[in-house]
């Protein structure tokens, strides 16, 4: 396993694999198959349920503290807006004490050279986490799944009720936020139709690009675990626009292309991340002033509102329209 030193002489610095990925999208497939090759899991992880039969592979304790973070933010997994993004989302006393917690859950992570961590909320919080595990002692290499969008809004709708447009704004932020927050991380894009068509050529991909070694492996127990049969949403037609835009089918050809080691199209990127960010300031904002004005009038009744427009017609009544 190729890992940086501090110097010669000094042992190798164990690395964290950072899965990302929007749920529904390969994530928990890609975590399962990466332990299958070496990599450890941490302790207590979240089990098999219905809409994820063979386990999701992310870490309770984990899903507990991000949840906590996003909300001590103002922010959930379900949140399509970029709150988070902005200058002064989170102040330096919150963001010490968000480090300190994380530094604090991996402090608990099995002694390893290689340890594989997966929950979607990373995508949200990436920088944190990565701060935070570079300051632990460890190296950062990510993971980006990638999946076809109608296939990740279907699921989602199976398993949440979201609704088509929320999914589709889900999908871009996570997306968006997972290529733009590693640039600088060493990455690699793997489509959930690739790991399940060649599950070996995408290992071989992701050890040569993030230089750790997948050799370790339990070929029969991935065999066994990569059931075509658990994959219930398929499309391979054209990508919706619900916006109005180009911005999913800009942003999926991107990450395509990444997932076949062509160059990702940054700037093409950078265009739908700030038009995006735009567009979802301005709503949110518009959003925001109607449950102000939602909750003036909730409290107006027919009657009242009647009563309320007769006496300013009194008030007014020697005034232009109003006589």
């Amino acid at each position: 396993m190729t890992t940086s030193t501090g110097g010669a002489g000094t042992a190798p610095r164990p690395v964290i694999v950072f899965v990302l990925g929007i749920n529904r999208s390969g994530t928990s497939a890609l975590t399962r198959v990466l332990s299958l090759c070496g990599g450890a899991l941490p302790a207590k992880l979240l089990g098999a349920m219905p809409d994820n039969p063979l386990g999701h592979w992310e870490p309770r304790q984990v899903n507990v503290l991000n949840e906590g973070i996003l909300r001590r933010l103002g922010s959930s997994a379900f949140d399509p807006s970029l709150p988070l993004r902005d200058e002064d989302a989170i102040g330096p006393e919150d963001k010490a004490a968000c480090l300190k917690e994380i530094r604090a859950y991996l402090g608990t992570l099995p002694s390893a050279p290689l340890v594989v961590l997966k929950d979607p909320r990373f995508t949200l919080m990436s920088d944190m986490w990565f701060d935070a595990a570079r300051q632990a002692g460890f190296d950062v290499v990510t993971v980006i799944a990638v999946r076809h969008p109608q296939e990740v809004i279907e699921s989602i709708a199976v398993r949440s009720g979201a609704s088509a447009e929320l999914s589709s704004a889900l999908w871009l932020k996570y997306n968006l936020l997972a290529e733009r927050d590693t640039r600088t991380t060493p990455r690699v894009f793997v489509h959930y139709d690739n790991l399940l068509e060649d599950w070996r050529r995408e290992m071989k991909r992701i050890s040569a690009a993030l230089a750790i070694d997948l050799n370790n492996r339990d070929e029969s127990a991935i065999e066994e675990f990569l059931k075509d049969d658990l994959r219930h949403q398929r499309n391979r037609g054209s990508v919706a626009e619900p916006f109005g835009t180009d911005w999913m089918s800009t942003v999926y050809d991107a990450l395509c292309a990444a997932a076949t080691d062509e160059p990702c199209d940054e700037p093409a990127l950078d265009r739908v991340f700030e038009t995006y960010g735009a567009s979802e300031r301005a709503f949110r904002t518009a959003f925001e002033n109607l449950q102000r004005f939602n909750k003036v009038y909730r409290f107006i009744r027919p009657g009242t509102f009647k009563l309320l427009t007769e006496f300013l017609a009194t008030a007014n009544r020697r005034k232009g329209t109003w006589a």
